[in-house]
């Protein structure tokens, strides 16, 4: 590597777009490679996913005692032959089909005759169905005889035909052996590579572990087997699926009375295998089947309401019932799947694309290098909540993360919310501030916009069912203070009135929230004020900039004042502030909220650091310990709450303030 600092710092810049065309040429090499080599790969590709299948049966003769060989030979030769089986049926009925196909042209031509008639007047159906017509007639072979024209006249001028000399034998026997040969011989590849998977199947296992990396056999074998397990659940349920499919499908059309039931039933639980498309394919040899046999249009409707009702019920309630999750694909990653593979395979890369997509999707999950397979093709969100609402603040666009929270409070409480959502994106905001990431005027764009999120939420009301288990305090209850069953505290669901609150906590505002500096830290402050003031305790709100410029809150006797830090500043300042706001309001007490994740084993040694009666590290922490210091000693109360801030007693307090 040159020492020149600037060739180093051009290289340095530089890397992302080598890294970007080296990725690539990458991608279009290995495009390239399964579009060249689909002859081998596609026989290779399906043995594998048909040994998938095949696996459960192979076990399970295994446990009654049968030797590996016979087992394998066994499975693979029951389900060739019921290829096979399906295979003639579906010829022997589309020859059937066939032969009784000229019966029917005359029940069309009457159709189509009936209806030009009916739609005459109708303009553009006229005009679709005589231009149906004159392509019909263009399509005809020229007339013959009388009729025709003389050869060599000006209306008909003379032909020239050249013609091909006469094939020989062996371009004769490719020309007609080719078609036929090439299948049985995709399929006796199918069939080789299928046996010798299943007979080799550990060792195969083990020459995957080997290259994947042996140094980590945990994560190498964990994304073995949610690969295998994967793919097992999805084909065989998607397999019993669709012969179900198939069964109702051809027993409708039978009780309908369309011919060839059978065939069409089999073609639709084949079809269906391709997604989104394969249901409406197999719906249309039928549709044209029952208008050509049914002199009327009743057959013709009855068949299209059974695809129209049996279709949306496989695939919209059974379907997610049965492997909705369990593939872990992203449904825009299949439809982009899909494209990819009919491009590079043909039509059986339609039907692998789902199953290939399943694979690479578990590669990413599990290999390290490969994470970013995951995050386009799978099914788990690529954003946390709280990134996506600091990006939605970063966007200035409030509506998407007030949508989320309003999804969120059908199920949960706002103050948690705050806690695991919006506080957490606060504290992304408040590591890029540290950084020098944000300017100032970025800041105050942000902090308005949670400003706005969290106004927003706070006027909403959600409703929600309360156990019978649920304390109710006070006669006041709105439905958004209601917690819902969970996680949440139970302390949530507490609405306090004057009645339960001490002396010391019936003024009109008897708490006062403080911010200490910045937008970050103001918005993590008015979350804390909307939650107390929503069960049953007003505040004020005033930021410690404006109290060190001389202004004074509107209201006094306040009973709690409440100090709100996203980023600390040092404990002894910390203590300074305590000590002047005990100077300024006798007897008033005082909670300190480091809105950062703490070591559990610190926050008492942090409490009498810093002076302070309570000491909080969540909004949920917090509203848990002031409710419980507000109530009247003797007033019943709930449950104690696992993990709330004990409060220091009375004479430590006083001992700490010192």
């Amino acid at each position: 590597m040159s020492d020149d600092p600037v060739t180093a710092r051009l290289m340095r810049q530089g890397l992302p777009v080598f890294i970007a065309l080296a990725s690539f040429l990458l991608v279009v090499a290995v495009m390239a490679a399964l579009y060249f080599g689909r002859d081998i790969l596609v026989p290779v590709t399906l043995a594998i996913l048909l040994s998938f299948v095949l696996v459960p049966a192979v076990r399970l003769l295994r446990q009654i005692g049968m030797p590996r060989v016979p087992a394998v030979l066994l499975v693979v030769v029951i389900a060739f032959g019921a290829l096979v089986g399906i295979g003639t049926l579906i010829a022997n009925e589309a020859a059937q089909l066939a032969a009784d196909l000229p019966r029917y042209q005359i029940t069309m031509r009457e159709k189509i005759t009936a209806l030009r008639g009916a739609t005459a007047s109708q303009g553009t159906l006229s005009r679709i169905i005589d231009m149906a017509q004159d392509l019909g007639a263009e399509l005809q072979p020229a007339p013959t005889g009388e009729a025709a024209a003389k050869p060599g006249t000006p209306d008909h001028p003379l032909t020239v035909e050249i013609k091909a000399p006469k094939a020989g034998l062996i371009e004769t026997f490719g020309t007609f052996a080719g078609p036929i040969l090439h299948p049985l011989a995709t399929t006796g590849l199918i069939l080789i590579f299928t046996i010798f998977i299943l007979l080799q199947r550990e060792d195969l296992r083990n020459r995957m572990i080997r290259l994947a990396g042996s140094g980590d056999l945990r994560k190498t074998t964990a994304a073995i087997d949610d690969a295998a397990s994967r793919l097992s659940r999805f084909f065989l349920a998607q397999l019993a699926l669709n012969i179900a499919f198939g069964l109702v499908i051809g027993i409708g059309l039978w009780m309908i009375g369309v011919p060839s039931p059978t065939l069409f039933g089999v073609l639709a639980a084949i079809l269906r295998f391709v997604p989104y498309v394969g249901a409406a394919i197999s719906a249309l040899l039928p549709l044209v089947l029952a208008a050509a046999v049914d002199p009327g249009w009743t057959m013709m409707i009855a068949t299209a309401a059974l695809f129209l009702v049996v279709e949306p019920i496989a695939g919209h309630v059974i379907e997610p019932l049965l492997y909705g999750h369990s593939t872990g694909i992203s449904p825009v990653a299949v439809i982009l799947a899909a494209t990819i593979w009919t491009f590079l395979w043909g039509p059986i890369g339609l039907v692998l694309a789902t199953p290939l997509t399943v694979c690479l999707v578990v590669l990413g999950r599990h290999v390290e290098r490969l994470w970013f397979l995951d995050v386009m093709l799978g099914d788990q969100p690529a954003l946390s909540p709280p990134e996506i609402f600091y990006q939605r603040m970063l966007a200035n666009d409030p509506a998407e993360a007030i949508d989320q929270g309003r999804e969120f409070l059908r199920e949960r409480a706002l103050v948690t919310y705050y806690d695991e959502v919006a506080l957490a994106g606060l504290l992304m905001a408040q590591e890029d501030r540290s950084r020098g990431t944000l300017d100032r005027d970025r800041q105050d764009q942000v902090g308005a916009a949670i400003r706005s999120v969290v106004t927003r939420l706070g006027e909403a009301r959600v409703r929600r069912r309360i156990g019978k288990g649920s304390p109710r305090i006070g006669s006041t209850e709105t439905a958004a203070a209601v917690a819902a069953a969970g996680p949440d505290r139970q302390v949530a669901a507490i609405v306090l009135s004057q009645d339960d609150l001490a002396p010391a906590w019936r003024g009109k505002v008897p708490v006062l929230c403080v911010s200490s500096r910045g937008p970050f830290d103001e918005a993590a402050t008015l979350m804390l004020s909307q939650i107390l003031g929503r069960h049953g305790l007003a505040s004020e709100v005033v930021s410690m900039a404006a109290l060190r410029a001389g202004e004074r809150p509107e209201h006094s006797n306040f009973a709690l004042i409440c100090f709100s830090y996203l980023e600390p500043v040092s404990l002894s300042q910390i203590r300074f502030t305590v000590r002047q706001a005990r100077a300024a309001v006798p007897g008033v007490r005082i909670l300190v909220g480091f809105w950062r994740e703490r070591d559990p084993a610190t926050l008492d040694r942090l409490r009498r650091a810093t002076s302070a009666d309570i000491l909080a590290t969540s909004l949920n922490d917090a509203l848990a310990a002031v409710l419980e210091a507000s109530r009247l000693p003797a007033a019943p109360t709930s449950a104690p709450v696992q993990g709330a801030p004990a409060l220091l007693p009375e004479p430590a307090a006083a001992a700490a303030s010192a």
